[in-house]
């Protein structure tokens, strides 16, 4: 068994198992460090050091010295470090890039302001919650007809553009949508749900969180993360 060279900062949100898809999928030697963002772990100074954002997931690769935070960042890293997921021909390349980054810009922070509005929020406001359902779908929507083309979004191959994206959707009972209405969504979904290493990655992520609730506390530090935090 090879040693692990990276240091993996995690916590058990859609961001925190992007690279963990990929972690175990491309059986790269790591070792796993939780940070328990309800308890305000993410503000520790050592964490700070590697992750000066304050936001898990990051990555610390102990055999090149380079040190990363920003999950779609890992994800391009490590792919292209150990030639897997991610395709070699240029064009393939960039489309991969273009569906990876589509996730980052997009799905992830509308997707994040959907469940923010409808599930955390201390008050309910329509029209935030109205707007970002909307968006939440018209996303869904560009995801299935992409699909049309092929099993996995960047062509006929899973990529690190198709773990980026998983995560997330796998938060829609809370977003207010139905993948039934999205039917190569579901399919594709499914498929990504049953592979091996994404069963072994989201097993690990119970082991680590065994609390997976939001209390009084845990919301207020979530959602009160002042930049005086970080110092």
């Amino acid at each position: 068994m090879k040693a692990s060279v990276i240091d993996f900062y995690f916590w058990t949100t859609p961001n925190g198992y992007k690279p963990l898809l990929l972690l175990e999928e491309a059986a790269i030697p790591y070792e796993i460090h939780p940070v328990n963002i309800s308890a305000g772990e993410q503000f520790d100074q050592d964490f700070a050091q590697i992750s000066p954002n304050n936001k898990i997931p990051a990555i610390v690769d102990r055999e090149r010295n380079v040190q990363l935070f920003e999950s779609g960042a890992i994800l391009l890293y490590l792919a292209e470090k150990n030639r897997a997921f991610i395709p070699s021909c240029e064009k393939a390349h960039a489309r991969v890039l273009q569906w990876l980054f589509w996730q980052v810009g997009g799905v992830g922070p509308i997707f994040g302001q959907n469940l923010h509005f409808g599930e955390y929020a201390s008050e309910r406001i329509a029209y935030a919650s109205e707007r970002f359902v909307n968006e939440t779908r018209r996303l869904l929507t560009v995801l299935d007809s992409a699909l049309a083309e092929s099993d996995w979004i960047a062509g006929s191959d899973y990529s690190i553009a198709d773990m980026a994206i998983y995560p997330w959707v796998l938060k829609h009972p809370v977003l207010q949508v139905s993948l039934s209405d999205f039917p190569r969504v579901a399919e594709w979904f499914t498929r990504i749900e049953e592979r091996p290493a994404t069963l072994r990655a989201y097993d690990i992520g119970k082991t680590i969180n065994t609390t997976p609730t939001i209390t009084a506390e845990s919301r207020a530090v979530l959602l009160n993360q002042g930049a005086t935090r970080a110092g």
